[in-house]
């Protein structure tokens, strides 16, 4: 204790050991007491307590969330810019490019980049609203309902003009949170005609975005046709640079990379000359008729590869892939005439006469017939109490083939729903064969939505309108009227089947997938039923339908270099007496690598309108590499 104060100095600059030669011992005792008291031990713990709690708040700090507030001020400083990656073009059978994509560049925000003064967001609404062309208090609205804190990029405008995307580089440095996305669009290659089989991409909802994992707001996705069924195939892998930006977003050091993916490419089965041949052909008969309506499709029947695939009217899917403006949209929407409507996979209509082959395959096949048997026109009608069912024309005598070629409804009448000596079929055993050709449910083609048609029988009357199924039912469904009804890529498979001896495929548009890294990925032919129907049976339909170019309603097909096997349709509808016109056809006759279904709604009978389609085809078709 004297050692201590020997080395202090008091204020009045005397020696300390000077001034304690005077202290007295009873006085050095009462200095030295506030030392010894309990107080001091209070503060002491007190200390020792806080630097434990300081010590244990900087291990919880640095160790237990340590990675956690690492990664928070990493994510402040440090950012990844998505490299979208391209999106797979699309060829048809022969290498043509159907779909390619374009550069495109698109205005987004990121919040957490804007700033948080209000009258700055203000600011940058009504700057970029100008630059844009935008509603300056829709711009404000988007800019302020986002979370603040997010780094999640949302879409203002796509596909910008290039006199915008230059105004806006100057002005960048002014619009914190505003930021120009390099991207690509899709271009649709002769868009109206190939619409309905390659449809279109748009950008991502929040629906879709919520529904589907690993997307951006800002990306695109398929929404109809081939771009929708093969989304997963078509859409690549983004890459992403890292990198160091400032508070505002801009980039200041490039930290590394990762490439992205491009997508898959499609070939498909699709022939572009015979699907421009067909749409051309298709569009002179309908630019010249009061029903702008009608469809096609046309199938390879040795694999179920869909060769063309045609809908008239038709739309520009560019319009859709571009940012469609609300007037076009209203313009499409309000058309009649449905554009949008893919009439071969979802159109549904009564099959007319086309269906008798399949009708006479059942009968065939089940026994109420044979190839010899004699069956009566019976003079134009069949009269079952006060009904009356009509002929188109009086016939005589024919066998079923004669039946098939000239397409006799008092002969079908009487297999579908017997009279006189020929046991009807009942509908029971009509649908049974139809079910077998493919109608009554969808195909299966690689494209969204397909509709399935309809083959009725008395549970679903009785159910869905309550009433009992009467003979005439069996008649109207024997002769493709009534309540059937089907798509015409039901017709065409199911005409592929004949074609090809009674296998029926699955049609399939895409032929094959094209990685990145050049392996490919073939799509075989499968196979949905076959050997439901024997070869005799069927040989005996075939001819019927041989001689109906031969001596039928098709005789114009004869002039055609290959032989041709066809059937006439003429389908009632509504309660204006109008009719659709329907050809089905399958050629060469002996070795068939094409069938095809011809539809022009309203358009009369078959052998007026879809006939002369078919021959114009056709006659391309087997001509071309001449």
């Amino acid at each position: 204790m004297d050692e201590f104060f020997k080395k202090i100095k008091i204020s009045r600059g005397l020696e300390i050991e000077d001034a304690i030669m005077t202290v007295t011992e009873g006085e050095r005792a009462i200095i030295e007491t506030p030392f010894k008291k309990k107080g001091l031990k209070v503060i002491w713990y007190a200390i020792v307590v806080a630097l434990i709690m300081l010590g244990a708040r900087v291990f919880y700090l640095n160790v237990v969330k340590g990675v956690y507030y690492a990664d928070l001020s990493k994510g402040n400083r440090i950012r990844n810019i998505i490299i979208k990656a391209p999106r797979g073009k699309i060829f048809d059978k022969f290498g043509s490019v159907l779909v390619r994509n374009v550069p495109s560049i698109d205005v987004i925000i990121v919040p957490s980049d804007l700033p948080e003064s209000r009258e700055q967001r203000e600011s940058i609404a009504k700057n970029i609203s100008q630059i844009l062309g935008l509603n300056e208090e829709e711009v404000g609205g988007i800019i302020e309902s986002q979370n603040e804190k997010s780094l999640n990029p949302i879409l203002l405008k796509e596909n910008i003009t290039q006199d915008q995307v230059l105004m806006l580089a100057e002005k960048l440095k002014t619009l914190p949170g505003i930021f120009l996305d390099n991207t690509a669009i899709r271009n649709y290659e002769n868009s109206l005609i190939f619409a309905p089989i390659i449809g279109y991409d748009g950008k991502i909802t929040r629906e879709e975005l919520a529904a589907s994992q690993g997307y951006l707001m800002t990306d695109y996705i398929g929404k109809t046709g081939l771009e929708k069924k093969y989304e997963k195939d078509l859409r690549g892998v983004h890459g992403a640079v890292q990198v160091e930006v400032d508070s505002t977003g801009n980039v200041k050091k490039n930290l590394g990379s990762v490439n992205p993916h491009a997508g898959q490419d499609l070939f498909l089965n699709i022939d572009e000359g015979l699907q421009k041949k067909l749409y051309d052909s298709l569009t002179s008969i309908t630019d010249k008729a009061e029903s702008k309506t009608a469809a096609a499709v046309a199938i390879d029947p040795r694999s179920g590869g869909v060769l063309a695939l045609v809908s008239l009217p038709s739309y520009d899917n560019n319009l859709f892939a571009r940012g469609i403006s609300s007037q076009d949209y209203k313009n499409i929407i309000d058309d009649k005439n449905l554009p949008l409507l893919n009439r071969p996979i979802n159109g549904e209509y009564p099959p007319g006469s086309t269906i008798k082959p399949a009708v006479a395959a059942a009968a065939l096949a089940e026994g109420t017939i044979t190839p010899q048997t004699l069956l009566s026109g019976n003079g134009g009608s069949i009269n079952i109490g006060v009904f009356r069912f009509g002929d188109w024309k009086t016939h005589g005598t024919l066998d079923i083939k004669g039946a098939i070629a000239e397409s006799c409804d008092v002969c079908f009448y009487a297999i579908g729903g017997g009279y006189g000596n020929v046991e009807g079929l009942g509908m029971d055993r009509m649908k049974k064969y139809e079910n077998f050709f493919g109608f009554g449910s969808s195909t299966g083609i690689d494209l969204p939505g397909e509709s399935s048609g309809l083959i009725p029988d008395e549970k679903w009357k009785e159910n869905k309108i309550g009433e009992k199924w009467y003979i005439g039912d069996s008649y109207h469904a024997a002769i493709g009227q009534g309540f059937l009804t089907a798509t015409p890529m039901q017709l065409a498979n199911y005409t592929a089947a004949i074609a090809n001896g009674g296998t029926l495929y699955l049609p399939r548009i895409v032929n094959r997938i094209k990685g990145s890294d050049g392996r490919e990925k073939y799509i075989s032919p499968e196979v949905i039923r076959k050997n439901f129907v024997s070869q005799d049976v069927l040989n005996v339909v075939r001819e019927g339908m041989r001689q109906t170019v031969t001596d039928g309603s098709a005789r114009s097909l004869e002039a055609l270099p290959v032989a041709v096997a066809g059937k006439t349709g003429t389908a009632q509808f509504g309660v204006e007496n109008k009719t659709h016109a329907w050809f089905i056809s399958f050629a060469p006759y002996e070795n068939p690598e094409i069938a095809m279904v011809i539809l022009m709604e309203g358009g009369g009978e078959g052998s007026s309108s879809a006939v002369p389609v078919t021959k114009e085809v056709l006659q391309w078709y087997f001509t071309r590499d001449k």
